[in-house]
């Protein structure tokens, strides 16, 4: 049995992933269940004629909470906020259909609101907000909107191997040059979120064989992206398979720090950016008051300042060095089937060997 950390999603009859996307350090999915258990589950009550919104949020209270507030002095809306694992919340929500008390749900992957796009939970948004963000970066029914974005990169020392070493896409990584040279994380979510989209693009048999080159030739196994950046730090590794904004969380830490980031340029599949959204759930106007809100300047900067992640409204520039979203391969996807087929692909991970 898999043991990277996954939960059934009821009323679906497939398993997500349960920090699908990877969240920032510390491990946002971590907090999200603590949280979650730390609340016990309360339904939060809305005042009778308060302009109030009832938010499920998969994302930590310590990364959107201050957010949130600034949000609430701003538009005069009181936001009571359950948060939770994102898959959990979304199972929630399916399990409570109609009478869920949420009206907004915080997700920190594209999966989760693939999944209930896919069984209309989610309600079509006004064409002004989904036009806020590129094509790719929004369902394409019309019911999410992404609001900040994570690339999948190589992270290297390049004292070690320089960019034109480097494998230009994820299947050249199973060349023999880079046997026991690299890293990946098999048990994490965003390494399992890059390998299903790569799943529902390439099909099953493309990634069985992606996997068993990246077996084949190896790899040393870390239990997360920022260990992963840490090993080539310390020179454990010459590069490994990441979110790109680990790197600049430990340059935060230490400017010293010579490692760089490299986006692969190459392969289908190979780029990925996952996306972290919000999906609307009821009729209350506040809701989409508060969408237009999240893709405002200030929200959005928000997220590229003290996240590092790319802010998806193009007028917005990211706070960091880092290449622009366009000049990034990232296939164009429906993470409802994305969602469809993560069992298969957390199966064919532990089929491959690299969670030893």
């Amino acid at each position: 049995m898999l043991r990277g950390s996954r939960s059934l999603m009821v009323g679906v009859g497939y398993l997500f992933v349960t920090s699908f996307g990877c969240a920032p350090a510390p491990d946002e999915a971590r907090e999200a269940r603590e949280a979650h258990e730390a609340n016990n589950a309360k339904t939060p009550i809305r005042a009778v004629g308060e302009r109030s919104l009832v938010v499920y949020s998969g994302r930590s209270e310590s990364l959107v909470g201050p957010m949130l507030e600034t949000l609430e002095r701003e538009t005069g809306i009181r936001i009571e906020v359950r948060y939770g694992g994102t898959s959990e919340l979304a199972a929630t929500i399916l399990e409570e259909g109609e009478n869920s008390p949420a009206d907004l749900f915080l997700s920190q992957d594209a999966a989760a609101l693939g999944a209930l796009s896919g069984e209309g939970r989610l309600r079509v948004l006004p064409q002004e907000l989904l036009e806020a963000v590129p094509s790719r970066f929004r369902s394409n029914r019309g019911d999410w909107v992404g609001l900040s974005g994570r690339a999948r990169t190589l992270v290297y020392e390049p004292s070690r191997i320089s960019a034109g070493d480097l494998p230009r896409s994820l299947e050249a990584i199973g060349s023999d040059k880079y046997r026991g040279r690299f890293g990946v994380a098999p048990t994490n979510g965003s390494f399992q979120a890059h390998m299903a989209v790569y799943r529902a693009v390439n099909g099953a048999e493309a990634l069985e064989t992606l996997l068993e080159s990246f077996s084949m030739n190896n790899p040393q196994a870390f239990p997360k992206n920022s260990a992963i950046v840490e090993g080539v730090i310390a020179g454990e590794i010459d590069f490994g398979l990441v979110n790109h904004y680990y790197l600049w969380r430990a340059l935060q830490e230490d400017p010293s720090v010579t490692a760089l980031n490299y986006f692969i340029p190459e392969g289908e599949a190979s780029g990925f950016v996952n996306v972290a959204g919000v999906g609307v759930l009821s009729e209350t106007p506040e809701a989409l008051e508060v969408v237009a809100y999240l893709l405002s300047k200030a929200a959005q900067g928000y997220f590229a300042h003290e996240t590092y992640e790319y802010p998806l409204v193009e007028s917005v520039a990211p706070s960091v060095d880092l290449p622009p979203l366009s000049e990034i391969r990232s296939p164009d996807v429906d993470f409802a089937q994305v969602s469809a087929v993560f069992e298969e692909t957390l199966e064919a991970i532990d089929r491959s060997g690299l969670i030893r």
